[in-house]
């Protein structure tokens, strides 16, 4: 269902696979999920900065109607904002003033599975369409200038526990898109369908089938529920040709009994061919996972020296609460050392393994070990700025008792094996740090009295803007970590912030409990 409001403006420029290439030289649009293909989710604009920053105020809010989290980036092209509301809907605003243009109403099945809220993370853009995920996994194409549906896919049966709540990224002539559901024991892929028609050009099935390499890294038949979904945004190297998704713990969570072996390819790194859907390499952070610690984080590519040599590096703040370095070409393990507290490893070994310490499994009775399921950094952006060559992460500062429990697979209920509590007396706390990429040291670290549930936004006036759970968003000096503003919003901030112009005012936008705020400087 849409409705199409009267609008003055041009909608439905063609955002081509060249304009999506040179995202940084279209400053004044948002064209991806993280601002770029390489995941930097860093703006070149530099209106608002350190001298002006405090005088930032909400040029207009949209409220959604949903009480489910809202956790959308949105889209900007030429003056027109695009957004995904729960549970799959999508508005097209106006970036001046954020009156609606047009909306998709997707009606959702009652019998919807999902583990952790009705949640849809954003849309990607290519020539006049916009490309949605629902929540009952089909892929979407609306027409960019009314919000007509173009086409729709059925991605896989939801009723077995699928969904999708990524925002799809668009390269070439494919829409690449990830699945969701993992604590209801599915079989992970990645798929790419075809921008024009909607057709699946090749999946890559994230947990391998019998005569595949890798199957042998499951005990018995545990690969056919063996999870490493794909539910957060990947990115992409052109002169790679390769996309890079991270993906999911391995079902269930937390017995590890059912399924031993490494369980390959969950919890890793993934270098898949665009064209194709091959795997060119994989990078395992956390072989065999009993504590939950999903690879889905955003991957972040840049082309910088390491060790003396000009190398392109993929930079991954993992969940699992250590900081990795790769070669983004071979997979070959660089860097790797912990980012925030941990207790379950004495380190990593000379490729990037995992030397685990005793009794640190989950137990019937509970085993304390940091970090907290959660992990050290979850879904949410980190961000990487080219001007101060720091990379910046929403670090959380927690721990969590682990319950290992029974097993039992049944179709579309949540399979996993044991659960989780927090530590009494235990405090928990969240950071904004700034490290150097390339060494892992930190720079300068922001406080926060409690855990983030967003990312962070960093741009070219040395800014670092995030948010805190109590609704808080702020902005940081980049190059120090000086508080320089902030603004109460109201409710749990859980998007990630990106910037955009409408005509001649640079604007922040980032959603704060169910409101979608966008800031100028007056």
């Amino acid at each position: 269902m849409r409705l199409l409001l009267l609008c003055a403006l041009t909608l439905g420029a063609q955002v081509t696979h060249e304009r999506l290439l040179k995202a940084e030289s279209e400053p004044h649009n948002w064209l991806t999920y993280s601002g770029n293909f390489a995941g930097h989710r860093y703006s070149p604009l530099h209106q608002i900065n350190t001298s002006n920053v405090a005088k930032l105020k909400p040029a207009w809010v949209y409220q959604t109607n949903s009480l489910q989290k809202f956790e959308t980036t949105p889209i900007v092209v030429d003056g027109v904002m695009y957004i995904t509301e729960s549970p799959s809907h999508v508005t097209a605003l106006d970036t001046k003033t954020g009156r609606t243009l047009w909306r998709y109403r997707r009606p959702m099945p009652d019998d919807i599975k999902v583990c952790c809220g009705q949640v849809n993370r954003g849309v990607a853009i290519l020539g006049d369409l916009v490309y949605v995920g629902t929540l009952d996994s089909h892929l979407i194409a609306l027409d960019a200038k009314t919000g007509a549906v173009r086409w729709d896919t059925n991605v896989i049966d939801y009723r077995a526990g699928y969904s999708i709540t990524v925002a799809p990224l668009a390269l070439k002539d494919k829409i690449v898109v990830g699945i969701a559901g993992g604590e209801y024991g599915i079989r992970g892929f990645l798929d790419a369908y075809d921008a024009k028609t909607g057709k699946r050009a090749w999946r890559f099935y994230t947990v391998p089938g019998p005569g595949e390499k890798g199957n042998e890294t499951w005990a018995n038949d545990s690969w056919k529920r063996g999870a490493a979904a794909t539910w957060v945004t990947g990115a992409y190297d052109p002169d790679t040709n390769l996309v890079y998704w991270g993906t999911g713990n391995p079902g269930p969570d937390w017995n590890g009994d059912v399924r031993k072996g490494d369980n390959l390819y969950s919890d890793c790194m993934l270098a898949i061919d665009a064209d194709t859907g091959k795997l060119k390499w994989y990078f395992q952070f956390t072989p065999h996972d009993v504590h939950d610690w999903d690879a889905t984080e955003v991957p972040v590519l840049i082309d910088a020296e390491f060790r003396g040599a000009k190398r392109k590096l993929l930079l991954f703040p993992n969940r699992n609460a250590f900081y990795y370095v790769l070669d983004r070409v071979t997979g070959q393990f660089l860097l790797g050392k912990p980012y925030a507290k941990q207790t379950w490893a004495k380190g990593l070994d000379d490729n990037g393994r995992p030397m685990r310490n005793e009794n640190t499994a989950p137990t019937v009775q509970g085993t304390v070990v940091f970090p907290s399921v959660g992990g050290a950094n979850n879904w949410y952006s980190p961000s990487y700025s080219p001007q101060n060559q720091l990379l910046y992460i929403a670090v959380r500062e927690a721990g969590h008792i682990y319950y290992f429990g029974e097993a039992e697979f049944k179709e579309g209920e949540q399979y996993n094996g044991g659960g989780f509590r927090s530590i009494p007396g235990e405090p928990e706390w969240g950071a904004i740090r700034a490290y150097n990429p390339t060494t892992g040291e930190a720079k300068w670290e922001f406080k926060m009295s409690s855990l983030p549930f967003s990312g962070v936004l960093s741009t070219a006036g040395n800014l670092v803007f995030g948010t805190t759970g109590e609704g808080q968003v702020f902005a940081l000096q980049g190059d120090t970590g000086r508080l320089l503003w902030r603004f109460q919003g109201g409710g749990t901030a859980r998007g990630n912030a990106m910037s955009y112009m409408s005509g001649d005012k640079q604007h922040v936008a980032v959603t704060i409990g169910n409101s979608l705020y966008s800031f100028v400087v007056e």
